[in-house]
């Protein structure tokens, strides 16, 4: 399953039938909200999904409004009420509240019935049934198949409108099988970094890829033009003060400046995992946890500017994106991605000779590393780099030559045990099973993909 999006460009009249729609949408989210904490306050009563869903077809004749609008389509409006309430009960997502119709996405159509797609996987157009039009459309999708949903999206930053199809895409032809040898120069270990963004190593060679530092680059002309903000009658909802027109051209520039240094930075982070998914076939990196490394400091922290300061330079290389690009790509076309766990192998603390573990190097003022039992000298990121390599290939003295033992898991693994938040029979999206691999005692990668 792949999803592939195409920008629309309807015309005015179009448009105007679009953001009806996308309103009217809105407006049910809120009440299936409105009804759930009504019912709890009032009766104490939880109100399921189907509940919902089956008050639909009374819902539309005493709204007359809503009656044009397919029945599916309000299904799934409902259904993101549920999965968002289903998130809350499970811990994950703070409670769901009303949505205003700026910050309203779109809505979906989670079967074929109320819309019709005309394209071969370039440019085309798409037909939505109930609202009666025909609206032009561009792009090109890498994969093309069969297309089982479809979620109209509104940008109200950029005014555009987006079509992001889910399609089923024929089964990708394996790379490796039963029948080719995997060979070591296939396998590739990369460390990410602030300084250097990737340090990747392959068992020959050690290659950098340097820090764009899109944020930081941008930093200034924002700060330049959020000026203009202060000397503007700026929102305030306690106060009930307005916005002034000259306000929100001056808002504008500044969301202009931070979209391009986004842009920017994807269609690196594209272009640099493209480029190494299509070179090797097996990817070796450690688990991050993003998320904990960017959080903020403590209060009455010393170090709070500096904490902040590594944060955002994190956060322009993109960890986790990155991670979840070179990923999905070398997955594509049947490669494996191994993450190993940091707190056992501690790749920026071993040394890759010998096997050390020097705590001192943990700091990461410590750049470069120079091994006080064998005197290898290496630099920090190159030498995380070569751990993971030699861990992979049991190439590397002071560990086990069991994955299994060091609890590695591969891309396709569950690294996180949670509770289902909801089925999406309803909305005819399958759930796909995946599968876990944990190497056997002994067993390379190469073995891996040999049987």
């Amino acid at each position: 399953m792949r999803r592939q999006t195409f920008r629309l460009y309807p015309n005015k009249v179009q448009e105007a039938k679009l953001l009806q729609a996308r309103r009217d949408h809105c407006y049910l989210y809120n009440a299936c909200i409105a009804h759930r904490k009504y019912e709890w306050r009032a009766n104490r009563k939880s109100v399921s999904y189907l509940e919902q869903q089956n008050c639909l077809p009374a819902y539309k004749k005493e709204w007359v409004e809503f009656a044009y609008l397919h029945s599916q389509a309000l299904q799934a409006t409902v259904k993101r009420v549920d999965l968002a309430y289903n998130a809350f009960f499970q811990g994950l997502r703070k409670p769901p509240k009303f949505k205003s119709i700026r910050k309203f996405s779109g809505w979906t159509y989670p079967a074929t019935s109320g819309w019709k797609v005309n394209t071969s996987g370039r440019h085309g157009s798409v037909n939505l049934n109930d609202l009666g039009v025909k609206i032009k459309m561009r792009g090109q999708a890498r994969q093309w198949g069969k297309p089982s949903t479809l979620t109209v999206v509104y940008k109200p930053g950029l005014k555009q409108w987006f079509a992001s199809f889910t399609v089923e895409v024929p089964d990708v032809t394996v790379r490796f099988g039963s029948q080719s040898e995997l060979a070591y120069n296939e396998i590739v270990a990369f460390d990410l970094g602030c300084e250097t963004a990737i340090t990747t190593y392959d068992g020959k060679k050690v290659e950098q890829v340097a820090n764009p530092r899109f944020t930081q680059k941008t930093e200034a002309k924002i700060k330049k033009v959020s000026k203009e903000l202060r000397r503007k009658q700026a929102p305030n909802r306690t106060k009930k003060i307005k916005a002034s027109r000259r306000w929100k051209k001056a808002n504008r520039r500044v969301a202009q400046l931070q979209r391009k240094a986004g842009s920017q930075r994807r269609d690196w982070q594209h272009k640099v995992t493209s480029e190494i998914a299509s070179c090797y076939d097996i990817g070796v990196t450690e688990q991050l946890n993003t998320k904990g490394m960017t959080r903020k400091a403590k209060n009455g922290s010393k170090r709070k500017k500096q904490k902040a300061g590594l944060n955002k330079s994190i956060l322009s290389v993109g960890f986790g994106t990155l991670n979840k690009m070179l990923t999905y790509k070398i997955e594509a076309k049947g490669g494996l991605m191994i993450m190993l766990p940091t707190k056992d192998v501690k790749p920026s603390q071993r040394c890759p000779k010998c096997g050390t573990v020097h705590k001192q190097w943990a700091e990461l003022s410590n750049r470069h590393h120079v091994c006080l039992s064998c005197g290898f000298d290496v630099p920090r990121d190159a030498g995380s780099a070569m751990v993971m390599y030699n861990v992979v290939t049991n190439q590397q003295p002071g560990l086990g030559t069991s994955l299994d033992s060091l609890g590695c898991l591969s891309s396709t693994s569950k690294t996180s045990k949670r509770k289902n938040t909801g089925s999406m029979k309803q909305l005819g999206q399958a759930r796909r099973q995946k599968s876990s691999y944990v190497a056997e005692p002994g067993e390379t990668p190469s073995a891996y993909a040999a049987g």
